[in-house]
């Protein structure tokens, strides 16, 4: 509740009026001496000191969200604003800290808008595909330099406030840009989509076999698998292989980029990759 309090005064979405009730509230219920301090540099200090001590300890050396951090100097004794430049760093390690959280928020955030503006017909399906697949590749790269092994994806969601359904799904989940069926059918179309099929299986397999463990090694191989089976043509919706290789994926998207598959399931996923390849083969044996 205090925070919100802080946050309902501090930041710039209620009235003047409003923000300087709330001041005079706070600045009367908290025990502090005020002596020499104008209500804003009080309050600015007391939510410090009140943030430091009470976060989570998994947000040790993240700063306090960007909102809240950002405003705590804009409110004068007289409730009104003050355009007042407030430093959000104190370091060069701190500015580098916010700048990685921010390439992270903007990756997520642009992913949301791209699955809606999809959902909506606004763009066609080659734009969504390519800028999906680049949104993936950078999400993967901002997740590990923001995050490393402090905290997960959706915990960051959480804390900044982020209401993105879509961008959660297609990033934490999926892995892949949605697929459609091919709708061309042609030897040609069918006998390439065949060879990349059969060489990304063979290239997972043998990173498996030569003992990588990393979720930012063996990710992007299975999202390719995965992509290269949703493009085949004429596959039954229940297909074998890519239910294997989509629970898969969807266990790794769920992992952190830093973080190793351990033994055991690095066994059971070579072994889920050869039967799929196994079972891959033969429904190519029963359609010639």
């Amino acid at each position: 509740p205090l925070h919100h309090a802080f946050r309902s005064v501090l930041t710039l979405d209620s009235s003047p009026d409003q923000q300087h009730q709330h001041q005079r509230h706070l600045l009367l219920s908290w025990p502090s001496s005020l002596s020499g301090d104008s209500p804003s540099q009080v309050l600015a200090s007391l939510y410090s000191t009140w943030y430091n001590s009470h976060k989570h300890p998994i947000m040790s050396g993240f700063p306090p969200p960007y909102g809240a951090a950002s405003n705590l100097a804009r409110v004068a004794s007289d409730g009104s604003h003050q355009q007042q430049e407030v430093e959000l760093y104190e370091s060069s390690k701190e500015r580098d800290a916010y700048d990685n959280l921010a390439d992270l928020y903007s990756v997520v955030l642009a992913t949301e808008h791209l699955e809606r503006a999809y959902a909506r017909d606004a763009i066609t399906r080659e734009e969504y595909t390519a800028e999906c697949n680049k949104l993936i590749s950078q999400f993967r790269l901002a997740e590990k330099a923001a995050l490393g092994k402090s905290m997960t994806t959706e915990t960051f969601m959480e804390l900044y406030q982020m209401e993105c359904p879509r961008a959660r799904e297609r990033l934490l989940r999926m892995g892949v840009p949605e697929q459609l069926k091919s709708s061309d059918n042609s030897g040609h179309h069918v006998a390439i989509t065949i060879a990349e099929t059969v060489q990304i299986f063979i290239t997972t397999m043998d990173a498996v076999k030569l003992e990588q463990r990393a979720v930012d090694e063996l990710q992007p191989l299975v999202s390719d698998l995965m992509d290269a089976l949703t493009r085949l043509p004429e596959t039954p919706n229940d297909f074998e292989p890519n239910r294997k290789v989509s629970k898969w994926l969807q266990k790794l998207n769920a992992m952190r980029a830093v973080e190793e598959i351990d033994e055991n399931e690095a066994r059971q996923l070579y072994h889920d990759l050869d039967s799929a390849y196994a079972e891959f083969t033969r429904y190519l044996k029963r359609k010639t």
